[in-house]
């Protein structure tokens, strides 16, 4: 699959003149941004508008429609329990169960087909109606092209059995069959219905048929050489078909749809017991007789023809160039995997066929906003690159709303994906900041255990206390618990919340060495140290001394620390002159409150030691 058989298809743009003006475009992981550009190809030639439009080409256009939605949906589960598969399982058993996920994987298509089908008539508009019936002919084909993979490659029916599963899949295919059976068997005289001669038959005829063949041949060989039946063309040419020649087969050529039914038709005629090694020199021949050099196969054609010479790279590398998404290859080579089949074809990347293909329709998944879920699961079982694939794809999510985060963010942390966990709470932290929610962004911050962010919004917390004189969210900011210690402005918030805690129920003592302790550690910002001093002012004023004289003095460094580095302000409006003398005010305030506690603290000290 390294290589192309040809060149890719061209996607014409329209409104867009690529042999005029040059063309910019920009890959995504799903999609492509293209739009013309103001520079002509030819050098000397002025600036001239261009198309006014960014147009957007996605790769994965099936992941949009409703009906296929319900396809990759309902293929998912079955996709899931595929994997579940136990490993020990061998024999028969095994078989039977990879069988059963086949059809389960078929009755799906079946259903969208239908559904599909129902869309497609129903439609009022041609142009849908035609895209809906072009639909149906795509879901039709794989359903033909999977229920002959099962019979070839996952039942493996041998001789014998194998004409019998490739009767039924015609019945299946060619509803032409079952509507002129019942057309004739329902008349009353079913041997003089219009169509009796035009009739195949029926599986239990066809059935008892192959149990008879050989006397029916013997017998057929000697009517025909007697010229018993020379008087009656129909018997006649009964006879030749059912001794399976080619030209009577031929002739009547109208009555089979394609030559996959004139393939099953001549096996049946001239040799039901064929064995599979036998099946491509019957197909190959097959295929070139009926058309006849009229026209040459079709990519359907092609995909049979490869399934009969049991080249299953083949089969697979065809229908990725002929359908239109992944869907079909990733889900059939998975199947076949877990069949043992795809065992010695390892691309040269790195990554087995099943997990490529895996691994461009879960990219592809991930281009729509709610199908994304789904293709989680089919990167957890890829192996090698899935992880990895994960990780880029999951960055990649649009957090639109709050409820998508979170299941973007259980994801991510049941897979012990740290960095995404990380960078997705960072992103939520800055919308709540943005939207100034300040305890969702603390909470977001805590979660992404990132310290700068934290302070950031500690910062913000305290410039709305200084603000208001009062904390919001005090729910989170009281339960912060050992999360404080993710930086040292959170731990300040966390603390300064404690002092307010200690000082409502009159713990003065202890409230007053918290106060102190955040100011003399450092760990208060400086902008806010005349808050913190002015919180202390209450408990300067009690009548019990609460800051002994070593307590004091402290506070009077903090206090001559902080006036001592006030910058000089040059010329300044009313508001800031307005300021500065309540700045001022609050000094002197503070200097006096001091003064009068260092003095009742030196004589109370004193008289206690002179006690």
């Amino acid at each position: 699959m390294e290589e192309l058989d040809g060149e890719p298809a061209v996607t014409v743009i329209p409104g867009v003149n690529s042999k005029k003006n040059q063309m910019c475009f920009d890959w995504g992981p799903g999609e492509m941004l293209v739009c013309e550009t103001s520079f002509s190809k030819k050098e000397k030639s002025e600036m001239v508008p261009s198309c006014p439009f960014i147009y957007i080409i996605r790769k994965d256009v099936d992941v949009y429609s409703q009906i296929l939605r319900k396809l990759f949906n309902e293929s998912h589960g079955i996709f899931l329990g595929l994997q579940r598969i136990d490993e020990e399982l061998t024999g028969k058993s095994r078989k039977s169960q990879l069988v059963r996920v086949s059809k389960n994987y078929r009755s799906v298509i079946r259903a969208c087909m239908e559904e599909m089908h129902q869309v497609a008539i129903a439609a009022k508009d041609p142009a849908s109606g035609r895209q809906f019936s072009s639909q149906v002919s795509i879901l039709s084909a794989m359903e033909l092209i999977w229920n002959l993979c099962e019979i070839l490659f996952i039942e493996v029916a041998p001789a014998g059995h194998l004409l019998l599963h490739l009767l039924d899949w015609v019945r299946l295919h060619v509803c032409e069959v079952d509507s002129l059976s019942a057309d004739v068997l329902g008349s009353e005289n079913p041997s003089n219905h219009d169509s009796f001669w035009n009739l195949p038959g029926n599986t239990q005829t066809l059935t008892e048929l192959e149990l008879k063949w050989q006397h029916w041949h013997e017998e057929c060989e000697r009517y025909l050489q007697d010229s018993t039946f020379a008087t009656n063309p129909h018997l006649e040419s009964l006879l030749k078909i059912m001794l399976g020649d080619e030209a009577a087969l031929l002739e009547q050529k109208e009555l089979l749809s394609n030559w996959y039914h004139f393939l099953v038709t001549r096996l049946l005629y001239s040799n039901p017991t064929v064995k599979p090694i036998d099946l491509h020199y019957y197909a190959q021949s097959s295929l070139d007789l009926f058309l006849g050099g009229e026209s040459s196969p079709e990519p359907l054609d092609n995909i049979l023809l490869a399934a009969f010479e049991f080249d299953i790279h083949q089969v697979i590398k065809e229908c990725s160039i002929a359908l239109s998404n992944w869907w079909f290859v990733a889900h059939l080579t998975d199947l076949l995997d877990h069949c043992k089949l795809l065992q010695s074809h390892n691309l040269y990347f790195g990554s087995n066929m099943r997990e490529f293909l895996l691994l461009e329709y879960a990219s592809g998944l991930f281009a729509h906003p709610s199908l994304w879920q789904l293709g989680v699961d089919y990167f957890d079982y890829c192996p090698k690159l899935g992880r990895v694939s994960l990780e880029l794809h999951i960055e990649r999510i649009p957090l639109n709303t709050e409820q998508k985060a979170l299941k973007v963010l259980r994801i991510c942390e049941q897979r012990q994906m740290t960095e995404q966990v990380r960078s997705i709470c960072k992103i939520l932290a800055m919308k709540a900041v943005r939207n100034n929610r300040l305890g969702s962004a603390l909470s977001w911050s805590i979660r992404a255990k990132d310290a700068a962010f934290a302070t950031l919004v500690s910062d913000r917390f305290l410039r709305d206390y200084c603000e208001r004189g009062c904390f919001s969210d005090l729910d989170l900011i009281d339960n912060l618990g050992p999360a404080m210690m993710l930086s040292d402005r959170l731990t300040f918030l966390g603390k300064y919340r404690e002092f307010h805690h200690m000082y409502g129920e009159k713990r003065f003592a202890d409230a007053a060495s918290l106060l102190l302790s955040l100011m003399t550690s450092r760990i208060a910002p400086r902008s806010f140290w005349m808050t913190l001093l002015t919180d202390a002012l209450p408990l300067l004023e009690q009548k019990q001394v609460i800051f002994s004289a070593e307590q004091t003095y402290e506070l009077m460094q903090c206090l001559e620390d902080l006036t001592s580095r006030r910058p000089v302000r040059g010329e300044s409006d009313i508001q800031q002159l307005q300021d500065e003398d309540i700045e001022t005010t609050k000094v002197e305030m503070l200097r006096l409150a001091l003064a009068r506690n260092l003095a009742r603290a030196i004589i109370r000290e004193g008289s206690l030691e002179g006690s």
